[in-house]
């Protein structure tokens, strides 16, 4: 969440009702608010506006990450408190914090999105577009971005590409064949959100880019697979869960959900990279700099760490944190390392490696006139990290040969 103390809201960023993949169980009312920020009044919890970013969202296109304040400047002189919505979707809203409209310079427009595949459970007709944001993501898929180590790896990943439904970002779920899903549940931004440097107006954005591969299945069908929800006594933690398969219980169908990856090599389908940094200037709505974020030191074929420092773009989740001298600190990829990155050039400064995944949002502070940087090296079980209890503390050194 993020509150604003003049304004007395606090944002709420929202998921969705049961189930994750079906719909029609859901209430008008629940599925006014879901995938949304909620501002809520902090005296009486009553809202006091809704911002949706997915309208009946079947894909867990749940907002992740917390709303960023920023201050917009516009051309006449005057400024409005604004939010910096990020999503898995790659779209980014920018919105006015007390009313919750989206800024004159960034409408929304809706757009006409696909029909449903199923007769229960109806689709929205359109679906939000931010316009003049860039969006965090690669072009549609399409049968040659698929990729493989080998010829035969491709060949593979084309044949479920071919196998499967895709017709953009809301490709519905089906029951006849897999769906493609991107840029994915945990594509664009999932948690970790953005950060924005007031004196140069300067947004960044670290983005994944991370297709599945899903498909609703029958009851019978989830029940021969032993899919049950958690609360059930034959409950399998191996069966499904909050990622991966899931038994929709009470609801028609189940659905089994995969990364689209070779499922041989656990290498992932689509070409890479599939992490991505950049820079936004706020005002020209431009990219600044765009490059890949992780190394393939810690990643590779069958699980196993190549230990190369290739600058590939792996997986990410956690933000960064912007200091005023113009670093950027960012750990969140799957190489386990945390840099400095230069906000003007893109370029890193430092690096290291921690002793976990680093899927957190580093913090900097200040103690008797020492700046230091901290990050949760936590790791992550979803993202295949290092999993550690170690908060990792920096601070640049006294003399030449003095570090801390």
């Amino acid at each position: 969440m993020t509150g604003d103390n003049e304004l007395g809201l606090v944002y709420v960023p929202t998921g969705n009702s049961a189930a994750d993949y079906y719909s029609a169980m859901r209430t008008d009312k629940e599925n006014a608010v879901s995938s949304a920020i909620v501002a809520l009044d902090v005296k009486t919890g009553e809202p006091r506006w809704v911002f949706q970013t997915a309208h009946k969202d079947v894909w867990d296109y749940d907002i992740g990450s917390q709303a960023t304040k920023f201050d917009y400047h516009h051309e006449d002189g005057t400024v409005t408190p604004a939010l910096l919505v990020p999503t898995k979707r790659g779209q980014t809203f920018v919105l006015d914090r007390a009313t919750g409209k989206p800024l004159p310079e960034f409408p929304v427009v809706e757009k006409p999105a696909p029909a449903s595949t199923m007769s229960d459970d109806p689709r929205s007709p359109t679906q939000p577009w931010s316009t003049a944001f860039p969006r965090l993501a690669f072009p549609d898929l399409k049968e040659s971005d698929m990729w493989g180590m080998s010829p035969i790896d491709q060949l593979y990943c084309r044949i479920k590409f071919r196998k499967a439904r895709y017709v953009g970002e809301f490709t519905p779920p089906a029951l006849d064949k897999p769906n493609i899903e991107y840029p994915g549940y945990n594509g664009g931004s999932d948690w970790g959100s953005m950060a924005y440097d007031p004196e140069s107006g300067i947004v960044i954005a670290n983005w994944n880019s991370t297709p599945m591969y899903d498909q609703l299945i029958t009851r019978k069908k989830a029940d021969a697979l032993g899919l049950k929800p958690i609360d059930n006594p034959s409950y399998n933690p191996s069966g499904g869960g909050a990622e991966g398969n899931g038994a929709q219980a009470d609801t028609p169908y189940g659905i089994v959900v995969t990364p689209f990856w070779n499922q041989y090599t656990g290498m992932m389908c689509n070409k890479p990279p599939y992490g991505m940094i950049e820079a936004i200037d706020i005002k020209t709505k431009k990219v600044l700099w765009s490059r890949p974020l992780g190394t393939a030191r810690a990643n590779g074929p069958w699980n196993m760490p190549t230990g190369l420092p290739l600058n590939i773009g792996t997986p990410n989740n956690g933000g960064s944190v912007i200091t005023k001298g113009g670093l950027v600190f960012v750990a969140a990829a799957t190489d386990n390392q945390i840099r400095a990155i230069d906000i003007k050039t893109g370029k890193d400064v430092w690096s290291d490696v921690l002793p976990g995944g680093g899927q957190a949002n580093p913090m900097t502070y200040e103690v008797n006139g020492k700046q230091y940087v901290a990050i949760m090296a936590g790791g992550h079980h979803f993202m295949m990290t290092p999993v550690t209890d170690q908060l990792v503390v920096y601070a640049l050194p006294e003399t030449a040969d003095q570090k801390h």
